[in-house]
């Protein structure tokens, strides 16, 4: 049995996962959603925490899929700590360059209620460099459609909330963009699908 670990991004709840997570037990892999305080804590502080939760699981194979912030922790994770699994890695529209609506949002009224301490070697960029052990693979959303429309649109492609240009880390093993909203992929059957494809490859299908 090969265990996912699924990570939330911010303002959300392990729940929010368990659409994705229903597709990978349906294709036979074992899911566990971590729950961290998004913006109570940084990024820093959540991997630290997610350090301390997969230490109990078991295994030869851990991956782990995060969405949004979700991929920031894992950032710092793999940056801070050797994780004697193997295993490979899917981020899904996680803005690893930096958010230009984070920063958009940190000036405006209840900024430190918004987003915390996410944004502290998080969402305003700073994010340790990606170190290369696993296979890492990005899905980013072209359907604009979220809240940050809210704070201007953009001729830019984007998912409603992070852009293109922010998911595209250096050292990738992969990327693809598909027509999702930045909530919306994590309800797709067909981001679901690139996601096992990953998992099971290395690198994602051209056929979906």
């Amino acid at each position: 049995m090969e265990t996912v670990v699924l990570l939330h991004g911010i303002w959300m709840k392990p729940m929010v996962m368990q659409p994705l997570a229903l597709r990978l037990r349906q294709a036979g892999y074992d899911t566990r959603c971590f729950s961290y305080p998004s913006r109570k804590k940084t990024p820093a502080q959540n991997a630290s925490l997610l350090k301390e939760y997969t230490r109990g699981i078991a295994g030869e194979r851990l991956h782990f899929v995060a969405h949004s912030l979700g991929g920031i922790v894992l950032m710092h994770f793999f940056a801070r700590f050797t994780e004697p699994h193997q295993g490979r890695v899917v981020m899904l529209g996680s803005p690893v360059c930096g958010s230009a609506n984070a920063e958009k949002f940190q000036h405006l009224p209840l900024s430190h209620w918004t987003l915390g301490n996410s944004i502290e070697q998080g969402l305003l960029g700073d994010v340790p460099a990606w170190q290369g052990r696993r296979e890492l693979g990005m899905i980013a959303g072209s359907r604009s459609v979220g809240v940050g429309n809210l704070l201007g649109r953009s001729a830019q492609t984007n998912d409603g909330a992070v852009f293109l240009a922010e998911t595209q880390l250096p050292g990738l093993t992969d990327h693809v963009t598909m027509p999702v909203s930045h909530t919306g992929m994590l309800m797709s059957a067909r981001v679901a699908r690139q996601v096992i494809h990953f998992l099971k490859n290395g690198y994602f299908s051209f056929d979906m």
